[in-house]
C-alpha cells in the first residue's frame, strides 16, 4: 500500500466526516428552532423521551448532537436526568439510520453516481437568498460528500486478496474464539474515540466485512466497540458542566455498557437471532451461519452481510432500550450515586445554566441556549435586587454587613456572566449566520450590557447604606416605607422584563406595555418622593444628609427601571415579527 493510497484513503475518510457533519448541520439549521421545542415538550415520560431521542437523531443524523443538547438542557435544569435518560436511549436507536443509508445507498444503490450532478443543485440552493433554501443547499452538499467519500474509501482501500500474506495475517487476529470478540470490541471502541464519530466507525466496518478483510461476528464485535466509544462525546460536553449533566452523560456510559455486556453474555445466540431476522425479512442467505463468508462473485452474500450488521446495530439499541427504559429510574440513582453532588452546593448555584456544556451544533441552536442563559441572568439580577430590598431595611450592623458582601458577589456574578455570554457569542457571531440571527445577536449584547448595570445597581445601593452608617445617619420609619414601595416598583418591573424575555424566547412576544406601565410606576413614585422631600427639608428640618442618601437610593432604583425598559425595548425591535 502506497503513500499516495493511504493519503487517498485519509482524505476519503475526511470527506467522509465532513459531509457527515455537514449533512446534520443543515438538517439543523432547516429544523431551526422547532428542535428544542420539541424535545423540551415531549418528555414527560421516559417512552416519549426514547420517542423524541429516536426521532430528532433519525432526522439530525447525529446522536452526539442530541446527546450534547440533552446534556446542555439538563445542565440548564430544562430536563430532568430521568427525562434526559429517555431521551439519550431513543438517540442510540436513532444513530441505526446512517448504518441502514450507507449500506442500502452506499453499497447497494451506489449513490455516489448521483453525487456530483447533486452537488450542482446544492450549490444552486446554497446561493439562494433566503435562509431555508440556503440550508438545504448545504443538507444536499453535505449528502453528496458523505457518499463520495464513502465511495472513494472503498476504492483506495487495498483489496487484500492480492496480498495473502496481509489477508492471513489480518485474519488470524479473528482466530482466537472469544478473545477475538474481546479484541475487535476493543478496535472499535478506540477508532470511535479517535475519529469522534460512530457513523464513520461503522462506515469502516462496513468496508472491512464487504471486502472480506474480517468475519461477520468480528464486524459485530467492533460495532459493540463503536457503541462504547461514542459515549465519550456527551461525556467531553458535561465535563465542564454541572453535577446534572455529567450525570445524563455518565447514564449514557452506562446504557452502552451494559448493552454491550449482555451482548458479549449473549454473543452467539444474538448473532444467530440477527441472522435468522436478516434471513427472514430479505431472503438472503444468513451471515451468522456456519461456514459464512462475503465472496466476490457472489453479490447476495455481500449484501447479507452489509444488512446484517446494520440489523445487529439497530437490534442492540432498541433490545437495549426495550429493557432499561423501565429503570430509568434505577439508572439515575446508580448515576447519582457514581457522581456526587459538590458538599459545597454555594459554587454551583452561580455557574453559567445553559451554556456550560458548551456550544451546539449549530449558531441557531446555540442562539437559543445563549437566550435562556440570559432569562437565567435576569432571575439572578432580581435575586441580587432582593437582597438590596434586605439591606435597606436591616438595622443591625453585622446583618447588614453580610448582606453588602453578598450584593458585592452578585455584582462580581453580573460581571462574570455578561462576559462568558459575551463570550459565548463572540464564537456564534464567528459562524455563517442568518440575517434574523444576527439581529437576534445584536439585540443579545445590549441586553446582558443592560443586565449588567442592574447587576452594578445593587451594589451601589449597599455603598449609599454603608455611607450611611459611617456617619450615624438612620432612615424614619416613613423614608423605609417609601424604599421599600419602590423596591416592591422594581421587582415588578422586574417581573415584567423577565415575563418579555420568556414570551421572545418562545416567538409570543407581541407587546411591551406592561413594561411601560411598570417603568412609569416607578418614575411616578421618584417624582412624588423627590418633591415630597425638598417640601420636609424646606419646612419639617428634616436632615438634609440623610435626605440626600435617601435620594440617592431612590434615583438608584428609577435608574434600575430605565435598565429594564431599556431591555423590553430591545426585545421589541429585535423579536416582535412585523
Amino acid at each position: 500500500m502506497g503513500i499516495l493510497q493511504i493519503f487517498t484513503l485519509l482524505g476519503a475518510l475526511g470527506m467522509f466526516l465532513y459531509g457527515m457533519n455537514l449533512m446534520s448541520s443543515g438538517l439543523q439549521k432547516a429544523a431551526g428552532e422547532r428542535l428544542r421545542g420539541f424535545l423540551s415538550a415531549m418528555t414527560s415520560n421516559p417512552f416519549k423521551g426514547v420517542l423524541t431521542g429516536l426521532g430528532i437523531t433519525s432526522v439530525i443524523q447525529s446522536s452526539s448532537a442530541t446527546t450534547v443538547m440533552v446534556v446542555s438542557f439538563v445542565n440548564a435544569g430544562l430536563l430532568t436526568l430521568v427525562q434526559a435518560i429517555g431521551v439519550i436511549m431513543g438517540a442510540n436507536i436513532g444513530t441505526t439510520v446512517t448504518a441502514w443509508l450507507v449500506s442500502w445507498l452506499g453499497f447497494k444503490a451506489d449513490i455516489s453516481i448521483l453525487a456530483i450532478p447533486l452537488m450542482l443543485f446544492g450549490f444552486l440552493f446554497s446561493n439562494s437568498k433566503k435562509n431555508q433554501r440556503k440550508n438545504i443547499g448545504e443538507l444536499i452538499v453535505g449528502f453528496s460528500l458523505l457518499f463520495l467519500g464513502l465511495s472513494f474509501m472503498k476504492e483506495s482501500v487495498p483489496d487484500l486478496r492480492e496480498t495473502p500474506e496481509v489477508l492471513n495475517f489480518v485474519t488470524s487476529w479473528a482466530a482466537h474464539g472469544f478473545g477475538s470478540v474481546l479484541l475487535f470490541l476493543a478496535f472499535g471502541t478506540v477508532l470511535t474515540l479517535v475519529l469522534q464519530s460512530s457513523s464513520a466507525t461503522m462506515a469502516i466496518t462496513l468496508i472491512m466485512l464487504s471486502m472480506g478483510w474480517i468475519p461477520f461476528d468480528m464486524a459485530c464485535a467492533m460495532v459493540l466497540g463503536e457503541n462504547i466509544g461514542t459515549t465519550i462525546t456527551a461525556n467531553i460536553a458535561a465535563s465542564i458542566g454541572n453535577t446534572q449533566a455529567k450525570r445524563a452523560a455518565m447514564s449514557h456510559t452506562i446504557f452502552n455498557v451494559f448493552g454491550v455486556i449482555w451482548a458479549l453474555i449473549l454473543f452467539k445466540p444474538f448473532l444467530g437471532l440477527v441472522g435468522l431476522i436478516t434471513e427472514g425479512l430479505f431472503g438472503l442467505p444468513n451471515p451468522a451461519a456456519e461456514g459464512f463468508k462475503v465472496v466476490e462473485t457472489d453479490k447476495d452474500s455481500a449484501t447479507a452481510a452489509l444488512y446484517g450488521l446494520s440489523m445487529l446495530h439497530t437490534l442492540f439499541n432498541t433490545i437495549n432500550t426495550l429493557i432499561l427504559v423501565w429503570f430509568t429510574g434505577l439508572i439515575a440513582k446508580a448515576v447519582n450515586w457514581i457522581i456526587r453532588a459538590p458538599k459545597n452546593q454555594e459554587k454551583e448555584v452561580f455557574k453559567l445554566k445553559y451554556i456550560s456544556a458548551g456550544p451546539l451544533a449549530t449558531p441557531e441552536l446555540s442562539v437559543e441556549q445563549a437566550f435562556d442563559e440570559i432569562i437565567h441572568f435576569a432571575q439572578v439580577s432580581k435575586n441580587g435586587a432582593a437582597y438590596a430590598k434586605d439591606a435597606v431595611n436591616e438595622a443591625d450592623s453585622d446583618k447588614f454587613e453580610k448582606l453588602r458582601e453578598k450584593l458585592v458577589k452578585y455584582e462580581e456574578i453580573s460581571d462574570r456572566i455578561e462576559y462568558e455570554i459575551a463570550a459565548f457569542l463572540n464564537g456564534v457571531s464567528a459562524e455563517e449566520i442568518s440575517e434574523s440571527t444576527s439581529i437576534k445577536i445584536k439585540a443579545m449584547y445590549k441586553i446582558i450590557g443592560e443586565l449588567e448595570s442592574l447587576g452594578d445597581s445593587g451594589e451601589t445601593i449597599s455603598r449609599i447604606l454603608s455611607r450611611k452608617n459611617i456617619h450615624k445617619k438612620k432612615f424614619d420609619a416613613e423614608t423605609i416605607k417609601k424604599l421599600n414601595a419602590m423596591a416592591d416598583a422594581v421587582a415588578v418591573a422586574y417581573d415584567a422584563m423577565i415575563a418579555n424575555l420568556e414570551a421572545a424566547h418562545k416567538g409570543e412576544l407581541t407587546d411591551i406595555s406592561n413594561a411601560y406601565n411598570a417603568e412609569e410606576r416607578l418614575n411616578t413614585l421618584r417624582n412624588d418622593y423627590r418633591d415630597t422631600v425638598i417640601e420636609d427639608i424646606e419646612n419639617d428640618g428634616k436632615n438634609y444628609q440623610t435626605s440626600v442618601y435617601y435620594m440617592d437610593i431612590i434615583n438608584t432604583y428609577e435608574r434600575m427601571g430605565d435598565f429594564m425598559i431599556n431591555i423590553s425595548q430591545d426585545l421589541e425591535r429585535a423579536f416582535i415579527r412585523k
